[in-house]
């Protein structure tokens, strides 16, 4: 059967295999009339696939009568800064995020520069089976424009950002090995990061658009990353996905931060500075409460998904959020996870901490997380969550998107995936044995339900 994902997170397939012409022009016709008449913003990531999918996303919008600024090759998050600063109806990101080569996608915007809610992704799939029936005659079509500085807007901000002392930074002469996976990190990570007076070492960051390696930036596919670093001896490593909206960093010592440290030292650097509510994803590690905690802050928690965090803020007016994969919003700058904001708060907390980053990764509350994925067939993912529901309703539950169980010496969240045909399990504990042992142990009640 073709791959096609179509969820809050966007519209996902394989090219070719579910992400083929007709799909993209259905759904973008459907999405310029939920926008209306106007101007639409179009950037994309660096995979070879970006090119074809733009073209047929472009002439979509033109023939609805959309004027569309085209701000080529860019991260995610530039993408949604530019729908704000350039006052547009919407905006299309076109990126697969960390899926391998052959998967694409369409990241839809609001007109207020953020990803669709769940209610607005839901009026403008009522309008798909009509959008295709509504196109403008020669004389009213739709105007494009190539806009060539989106990127250089976005970095700019991220430069003028509250609590960041650029030349603060640049006393501190950071060495940083940059890995952008050949993605849209390429080109803009190593200037802002000589911006902020960085000697910086690049692997991976070819403009060929082809991963090296698996794109997820997770431990398992950053050894030679991690070996770089140590081998250059830079202070940190600096590891973005291919649309740069995920942050991992690599300690002096050539070790994994931990992905789940970036919102957490994030939160930590942000509650120093004001204090106010965190949002963080269910699947988020309890870090942030501990360090909440210490600062008399409240931690809420909201679904998985980047729509799902920002609306918890602004319903809470959080100061600081993100989620545990590396994603860091920061309201003061836009609602949208940026790895791009994401750096320029741990190089500021690094100045102002005073020491290294494998000390302040000491300096963390510490706890392990074991992640692991079952694919699932043909079984359905929602009648799995329903079986674990039914068996620990006794316990402390959530299930607001799947299931998180919260015992004393741990916490599980079960969740089908937004992205992929698979379910998703995460146990953190104290240590790394007690996480390994929860999810062994959770994973194969999974396997005894299928």
């Amino acid at each position: 059967m073709p791959t096609l994902m179509v969820s809050v997170s966007g519209i996902r397939g394989i090219v070719g295999d579910g992400l083929d012409p007709h799909t993209i022009v259905k759904y973008t016709s459907a999405y310029s009339d939920f926008c209306g008449k106007g101007k639409i913003i179009v950037g994309r990531d660096a995979r070879i696939t970006g090119e074809m999918v733009n073209s047929i996303i472009t002439g979509t919008l033109l023939a609805k009568g959309n004027d569309v600024i085209d701000i080529g090759i860019c991260p995610t998050p530039t993408v949604l800064y530019n729908v704000k600063k350039l006052g547009a109806v919407g905006g299309i990101a076109i990126s697969a995020s960390h899926n391998p080569n052959e998967w694409n996608a369409l990241k839809l915007l609001n007109s207020k520069g953020e990803f669709m809610t769940l209610e607005e992704n839901k009026q403008m799939l009522e309008l798909l089976n009509t959008s295709n029936e509504k196109y403008e005659l020669w004389d009213k079509i739709g105007k494009l424009t190539s806009f060539a500085d989106g990127l250089k807007n976005h970095m700019h901000e991220v430069l003028k950002m509250k609590y960041i002392d650029v030349e603060a930074i640049r006393k501190r002469k950071f060495k940083v090995l940059l890995d952008c996976v050949n993605g849209a990190g390429v080109y803009i990570m190593s200037e802002l990061l000589k911006e902020f007076g960085c000697e910086v070492i690049e692997l991976n960051c070819e403009k060929s658009g082809i991963f090296p390696r698996l794109p997820e930036p997770i431990p398992e596919n950053l050894t030679k990353t991690m070996e770089a670093v140590k081998m250059h001896g830079a202070d940190l490593g600096v590891v973005v996905d291919p649309d740069v909206d995920r942050l991992v960093l690599i300690t002096d010592k050539g070790e994994p931060f931990s992905e789940e440290n970036t919102i957490a030292q994030a939160v930590r650097f942000v509650l120093s500075k004001e204090k106010g509510s965190v949002v963080v994803n269910l699947s988020t590690t309890r870090a942030v409460d501990d360090i909440a905690k210490k600062f008399n802050c409240k931690v809420f928690r909201s679904p998985v998904g980047e729509a799902n965090v920002v609306s918890k803020m602004q319903e809470v007016d959080a100061v600081i959020g993100g989620e545990g994969s590396g994603g860091v919003i920061f309201p003061a700058l836009q609602y949208g996870r940026d790895a791009l904001v994401g750096t320029a708060i741990v190089l500021q907390h690094l100045v102002e901490f005073g020491g290294s980053i494998s000390e302040l990764k000491d300096a963390m509350p510490i706890y392990f997380i074991a992640k692991r994925k079952i694919k699932l067939g043909d079984v359905n993912p929602d009648a799995i969550i329903e079986k674990l529901i039914s068996k620990y309703n006794s316990e402390s539950i959530n299930t607001e998107d799947g299931l998180r169980i919260d015992a004393e010496d741990h916490w599980v969240h079960f969740r089908k995936s937004n992205t992929e045909p698979i379910i998703r399990c995460i146990a953190e504990a104290k240590t790394e044995d007690q996480a390994n042992a929860f999810i062994d142990k959770y994973f194969s009640e999974i396997k005894e339900l299928m």
